[in-house]
């Protein structure tokens, strides 16, 4: 399992019992479908964070791995009615948690490798942390650059991508505030990538095409674009019977959600079949 994790993450470990070892320790990061953490090899037992509000910690840094929040802005995010007093205590706990789960060999006092500070503002060291989210979105952006260019495999990165997309981004915290516009985005990219993917398949593998547009309706039923891509496929099987049956699909879920039909763009592709 971890083998295989590692080689879709595209990262290497240094040998363990080396100093480089403990000063290089690369950190995995799953947080779709579920979190979970590695470090080199070792997989972080949950029982590691060893208190509930180090691990929101963790996952809120996670969350903003492209900034450095302020202690005060993280506070306020997770622990919004605590006092001062007791909020900055809660945080220093907290952050020394994340550090022992992380580094458990480091030594007292010694600066860690993973979490980075710059006067009250703190954050994920890049260095060493690879982590799901991003590779997804680093193969959604190669495959752009494919299309753009007219070179390279765009769908392959796409494929890529979404063999890491499955499920929900940190779904132990959908009910947190702070985890809603990264999820909103996320998700949002997965069912762009499904219906380009598609899209892309349609002329040599309409069964595949199908395959994807029905997951992209599973993460929203309201995707109109996945419906036309899969009356279009349904065309190309020739199963026109089925292509009439997902625009009624499609008519009848935008009604029932918001008393509208659907797009003139599908209005038209259905009428080229009646």
């Amino acid at each position: 399992m971890l083998g295989a994790w590692c080689r879709v993450l595209g990262t290497k470990h240094p040998a363990p019992g080396t100093k480089h070892h403990l000063l290089k320790m690369m950190f995995h990061i799953q947080t779709f479908s579920g979190f979970r953490v590695r470090a080199g090899e070792r997989e972080i037992p949950p029982t590691a964070w060893t208190r509930e509000k180090a691990l929101h910690l963790f996952q809120l840094l996670v969350t903003l791995r492209r900034t450095r929040p302020h202690k005060e802005q993280i506070i306020d995010l997770l622990w919004p009615d605590l006092d001062p007093e007791t909020g900055d205590r809660d945080f220093r706990v907290a952050l020394n948690a994340i550090q022992n789960a992380l580094e458990p060999d480091r030594a007292p006092r010694a600066p860690s490798s993973a979490i980075v500070r710059s006067e009250l503002n703190y954050g994920l060291n890049p260095d060493v942390f690879r982590i799901d989210a991003d590779l997804f979105e680093d193969h959604l952006a190669a495959a752009h650059r494919a299309a753009a260019s007219g070179t390279g495999d765009g769908a392959a990165h796409y494929q890529a991508a979404l063999a890491l997309y499955h499920g929900d981004y940190l779904p132990e915290r959908r009910y947190d505030d702070w985890t809603a516009s990264e999820r909103e985005r996320l998700h949002t990219l997965a069912l762009g990538a499904l219906t380009r993917l598609a899209e892309i398949l349609l002329p040599s593998d309409p069964l595949e095409t199908i395959r994807l547009t029905r997951r992209a309706l599973e993460l929203d039923p309201l995707w109109e674009n996945a419906y036309r891509i899969e009356i279009q496929a349904y065309l190309a099987t020739g199963n026109r019977p089925m292509a009439i049956r997902t625009y009624e699909r499609c008519a009848q879920v935008l009604k029932d959600e918001f008393g509208l039909a659907p797009l003139p763009e599908t209005e038209a592709l259905i009428r080229s079949i009646a």
